[in-house]
């Protein structure tokens, strides 16, 4: 393993290490409160940590280089790993749902509030820190797995708020003893009731996300082509070698394996070159493609374009 792969996986270790300790601080939080929005929250960040030991296999795997039976190369074990992320988290929200459902028809008073929602501050700015270094090192190592758990971890820190909130009105409203009507439409007295809402405010979030999750191991594994801009970088220097030479392209094919971009293309060039003028300009061509990605692998097809066979492809 390379020092940049290696320095990747130290990453990876640091949010196993975030997510143990926010599951610590948030559990305590919870015990301390009752509050069924940390427990919600506390799931989430059990979420996060197997998410994080996934990210640590997936980068370790997915770092090998191709072999006899991997020709071309792990990359895609990273989409094995977010599917099984996204599983999680639906199965996490199911969870968080119930408990909230059940404390709608028994709310419960919530218990040292000040204490708790410091302990939850605290883990949120533990998961606020992490998250920025895992963004910023994932999108300057173009490394999509880290910079996706980064955002998975900022996204916990916008429902901690979330959850933070609602206990905060729940303390001032209880100091001013407020009581909500609907509340008391339902049977239920004291805004307690906003504890188990907000939690089921926060499966539903999980549940996008764990959908969203899904929804791209899918594409990744059904081999889905490079985003329209970075077609258009590929096109554009396509188009400037047809303007330029007595050649043209067609059969553009492109996909993504994790980090690593793929394309194959198929260049037609006057039947009475030379090998050597058509492997020079693929030898250009490439070049060219590969100095706008920093990870591509380009696979060109020279042929006649006198030869009508040459366009059946």
């Amino acid at each position: 393993m390379s020092a940049t792969q290696k320095s990747l996986t130290f990453y990876a270790c640091l949010s196993i290490l975030a997510a143990i300790a926010t599951i610590a601080l948030k559990s305590y939080a919870y015990w301390l409160t009752g509050s069924v929005g940390l427990l919600s929250d506390a799931l989430e960040s059990l979420i996060n940590l197997v998410a994080a030991i996934i990210m640590l296999v997936a980068l370790s795997i997915s770092a090998r280089p191709p072999d006899e039976n991997h020709a071309y190369g792990h990359e895609k074990i990273e989409y094995f790993s977010s599917g099984a992320e996204g599983i999680m988290i639906l199965l996490a929200a199911i969870s968080i749902g119930y408990t909230a459902v059940e404390r709608l028809s028994h709310p419960q008073p919530l218990q040292q509030l000040d204490v708790g929602i410091a302990v939850s501050v605290l883990a949120s700015l533990i998961n606020w820190v992490v998250a920025k270094i895992l963004i910023s090192v994932g999108k300057r190592r173009q490394s999509i797995t880290l910079e996706a758990d980064g955002k998975h971890l900022m996204t916990d820190v916008w429902t901690t708020a979330g959850i933070l909130i609602g206990i905060v009105t729940i303390s001032a409203a209880n100091h001013f003893e407020i009581s909500l009507a609907f509340a008391k439409r339902l049977g239920l007295t004291g805004w307690e009731i906003l504890d188990p809402m907000i939690a089921i405010l926060v499966a539903i979030h999980i549940v996008w996300a764990g959908l969203q999750l899904i929804r791209r191991t899918a594409s990744g594994l059904m081999d889905t082509a490079l985003d329209p801009e970075e077609r258009t970088k590929i096109v554009s220097v396509l188009e400037q070698f047809s303007a330029s030479h007595a050649i043209t392209y067609h059969a553009l094919r492109t996909r993504y394996a994790g980090a690593r971009r793929f394309m194959s293309v198929h260049i037609l060039v006057p039947g009475n070159w030379t090998v050597k003028q058509g492997h020079d300009l693929l030898e250009t061509l490439e070049q060219q493609i590969m100095a706008l990605f920093d990870n591509i692998d380009i696979d060109t097809h020279l042929e006649p374009i006198e030869d009508p066979a040459s366009w059946q492809h």
